[in-house]
């Protein structure tokens, strides 16, 4: 890899926002998902492992970040939800089961484009109160 495109990564990741960073997780998780896919056409066994293992440890970072004491019931059906993935991609490795990572993966792009909506709404609503409290002056 291009040493400077390395270096560029590093430093969006490392001055990223919390926000970024669960989207670029999500991101990373769909890519490993994705790879595995064409790894089980190309039936080369060791790739697909290691992309199910990527994927596997990106959720595992989600199921350990979620805040149940403070979340309350969604951070409690969010971290099951992340447990299923992670359990489903365990099985879907050890059985080399594309319908498994299929399943996983719509999932994850479902709640990728969830997040990036609230995101989105929750940015725009910052921006309103911001620009709400800059006219009143």
């Amino acid at each position: 890899m291009n040493p400077y495109l390395k270096q560029y990564q590093k430093n969006e990741i490392e001055t990223a926002t919390p926000e970024k960073i669960l989207i670029l997780l999500y991101d990373g998780a769909i890519q490993f998902l994705n790879k595995a896919k064409i790894a089980m056409e190309q039936k080369n066994i060791p790739e697909i492992h290691n992309n199910i293992i990527g994927a596997e440890n990106i959720i595992l970072e989600f199921i350990n970040t979620v805040d149940e004491e403070n979340g309350g019931d969604f951070a409690i059906r969010i971290k099951a939800l992340y447990e299923y993935f992670y359990n489903t991609l365990v099985q879907a490795n050890l059985k080399k089961d594309v319908t498994k990572i299929d399943e996983v993966l719509r999932h994850l792009v479902d709640l990728r484009a969830t997040w990036k909506q609230a995101i989105a709404m929750v940015n725009s609503q910052n921006v309103a109160v911001g620009a709400d409290t800059e006219y009143e002056g």
